[in-house]
């Protein structure tokens, strides 16, 4: 779903075949992670951060994840990769295809893969509730494909697999510098609207790096 777009739980029970209760059992844990919002009205929308917003949440993320890798590299030769080997591979299919919309996806999955390898629950519910968010931030704010260019996730596996946590500290914080400076934060451009997301979202056929429809870099 693009951010801003207006949720029914009539329409979600439908399509999962359960009841309208468990639908607003489901509504409201997002809402409490803030991935829906809930508006005085009753409407459900999913959340669409602003500039300053995604800004804290790339803060946030450069405060913990350089440390996630370092941690996983030093106990490297008691993890099992295999899953997240497997996962980049699907980056990989995604990004061939064109599938704009599985790719941002998968690469915001990456990073929870991350997390989980540390058994850490605290860590993996705030980076679940993070990569979602910064998700639908790079929707909206993103302004080409190469915010997540093939090698840097496969490049920070392989420190981790080599028991380098510097390396991989150092890969993951210019990983994440990358993805911000893709975003364009900083630039005065105007709000991008939502069915201009949802454009760039669906369009597989654009050349990476080209413009958002609407939005000029």
């Amino acid at each position: 779903m693009p951010p801003g777009a207006r949720l029914t739980e009539e329409a979600l029970a439908e399509t999962f075949d359960v009841s309208r209760t468990v639908i607003r059992q489901v509504i409201a844990r997002l809402s409490q992670d803030g991935i829906l919002i809930k508006l005085p009205s009753g409407a459900t929308l999913v959340a669409a951060p602003s500039r300053r917003e995604a800004r804290q949440m790339l803060a946030v993320r450069r405060m913990i994840e350089p440390e996630i890798v370092k941690t996983l590299a030093v106990g490297a030769k008691h993890l099992s990769l295999v899953e997240l080997l497997a996962h980049l591979a699907e980056e990989d299919n995604a990004r061939r295809a064109g599938d704009r919309g599985a790719l941002v996806r998968l690469t915001g999955e990456f990073h929870l893969h991350l997390a989980r390898l540390t058994g850490n629950e605290i860590l993996i519910r705030l980076m679940t509730e993070l990569q979602a968010l910064v998700c639908l931030a790079i929707l909206l704010y993103a302004s080409g494909d190469d915010a997540c260019p093939e090698d840097e996730h496969q490049r920070i596996v392989e420190a981790i697999a080599a028991e380098d946590g510097s390396s991989a500290a150092a890969l993951m914080l210019h990983h994440l510098n990358h993805i911000e400076a893709d975003m364009r934060l900083d630039e005065p451009r105007p709000e991008v609207r939502i069915s201009e997301a949802l454009d760039w979202l669906s369009a597989p056929e654009r050349h990476p790096g080209s413009e958002k429809p609407g939005v000029k870099s």
